[in-house]
């Protein structure tokens, strides 16, 4: 109790909110850059497509994509090329993240198992999906499932390799101290293999979204009843740029949407990840 009759905070209460604040300060900060930095390049594009740019069908204003956008989104044809695209997007997403991680274990838990899959997984991972895409079309059709496989290839190799390298990296020298003190195989696992490896199978995972969507466009632009490879394939050939950009626009921005996402759930669930 002070002098004055009022208490004073302690140091280490203090030291949390502080931190809390600082941190808070810092993200408003970094998505104030980030703003500033997409107003400016989009005022630089509307300039130059309607100074510079004689000819109209090289290149659409973000003044039309977003008129195109609000007309696809009022005839609803928008929302029907986008939920086709996510839902193939998502279901290969999930089933390579998890093929990948358990392929991972599996090569850096067992030598036998890295030399048996390596080359699997160094040939198909330096293979165009271009050449892939087609075959995937032909045998299974171009239903959700071809579209699904592409990602699937694109998806699973990253994530295979960095939750290989991720593994064996771990300390050596950590993983004896915690064996001195009797800790099992499976503990050291829990408590220092796979903490270890967190950052590197979530950097795979993040390089898994951008190629996973351009998988999803290279399979629908070979064929494709819907989705928005259909949506830039079919204005390519129209000439409809400002349908073509607002395709790409909406694939950029789920690109950079889903790895903030995924990089705001890393700090959440890995604080120890963070630098």
């Amino acid at each position: 109790m002070s002098l004055s009759g009022r208490s004073e905070a302690s140091p280490g209460a203090a030291a949390p909110a502080a931190e809390a604040a600082a941190r808070r300060s810092w993200w408003r900060a970094k998505g104030a850059i980030s703003l500033l930095s997409l107003a400016t390049g989009l005022l630089l594009w509307e300039l130059v497509s309607r100074l510079f740019v004689a000819n109209k069908l090289f290149l659409a204003a973000p003044s039309q994509i977003a008129m195109a956008l609000a007309t696809m989104t009022g005839s609803g044809t928008l929302g029907r090329h986008i939920g086709v695209s996510a839902g193939e997007f998502a279901l290969g997403y999930v089933i390579a993240s998890l093929l990948g991680i358990v392929i991972g274990l599996a090569m850096a838990g067992s030598d036998r198992a890295k030399q048996a899959l390596q080359p699997w997984v160094s040939g198909f991972y330096a293979t165009p999906t271009v050449a892939l895409a087609p075959l995937f079309i032909l045998w299974v059709g171009i239903g959700i499932w071809s579209k699904v496989l592409v990602v699937i290839t694109l998806v699973v190799f990253p994530v295979v390799i960095n939750t290989e390298a991720g593994l064996r990296t771990t300390s050596p020298r950590l993983i004896e101290t915690v064996r001195s003190f009797g800790a099992s195989r499976a503990q050291i696992f829990r408590m220092v293999s796979l903490p270890s490896a967190m950052p590197f199978i979530m950097a795979g995972l993040k390089l898994g979204i951008g190629r996973g969507l351009i998988g999803v466009v290279v399979a629908e632009l070979f064929g494709s009843r819907a989705g928005l490879g259909q949506l830039i394939s079919q204005s390519a050939e129209t000439f409809n740029m400002p349908n073509l950009f607002a395709g790409v626009v909406i694939l950029a921005t789920a690109g950079i949407a889903l790895t903030a996402g995924f990089s705001l759930l890393e700090q959440k669930l890995f604080p120890w990840t963070r630098e």
